[in-house]
């Protein structure tokens, strides 16, 4: 939903010719993402120390927003790049939610947090996957499917969870599962759009 927003070309823009002089293709950021957000993992599930994950995985996820930016300021915008990115989206969300799974999220008001974890995984799987399958079917097209709708993709979904890790660290251990518990509805009602919008496309 953010991407879809007026302003998203003009700070994606903005963001491009930053960082378009660092010697770094757009796909070498997407992988420096992802160790940003291995070490977040390591952070969270081994050493426990949750606010430094916290601070590595935000940095991994800034880092995978501006790969993007960068590959169409330096026009190399690829298939093959796109690929990539999604593929590196996806291993980073699931080393932040089975990060969290080892690290023992609260359960106060919702027995099993495991469950609760693997919930929203599924979701956030879903919202891709409904994209994909359906240009795959030939449901609908591949131009058409840039109208598809998302009221929480990736962006939104992660910043949600951050903001549950940040509630957890400072205020109380339940604002993690009240964010968990918000961005497993979003996803859910995310992939039902995509879904209506497949068949009525």
């Amino acid at each position: 939903m953010l991407k879809k927003t007026v302003l998203a070309p003009s700070v994606s823009k903005f963001v491009g010719r930053i960082f378009e002089p660092i010697p770094l293709s757009p796909n070498q950021w997407t992988a420096l993402s992802v160790l940003f957000a291995l070490a977040g993992f390591y952070f969270l599930a081994v050493q426990k120390r949750f606010l430094i994950a916290l601070v590595f995985f935000a940095i991994g996820i800034f880092l995978d927003i501006i790969d993007g930016a960068i590959a169409r300021a330096k026009n190399l915008v690829s298939a093959k790049g796109a690929f990539l990115d999604g593929m590196c989206d996806r291993l980073t969300e699931f080393m932040l939610l089975y990060g969290l799974i080892l690290y023992g999220i609260p359960n106060y008001y919702l027995a099993g947090a495991l469950w609760l974890v693997l919930l929203i995984f599924f979701g956030s799987i879903m919202t891709a996957f409904t994209r994909a399958y359906a240009v795959y079917t030939k449901a609908v097209s591949f131009e058409k499917v840039k109208e598809m709708p998302g009221l929480l993709e990736r962006t939104e979904r992660m910043l949600l969870v951050l903001l549950g890790m940040l509630g957890f660290l400072f205020l109380s251990p339940i604002y993690l599962t009240y964010a968990i518990i918000l961005a497993t509805a979003l996803s859910v009602i995310t992939v039902l759009q995509r879904f209506i919008f497949a068949l009525n496309a």
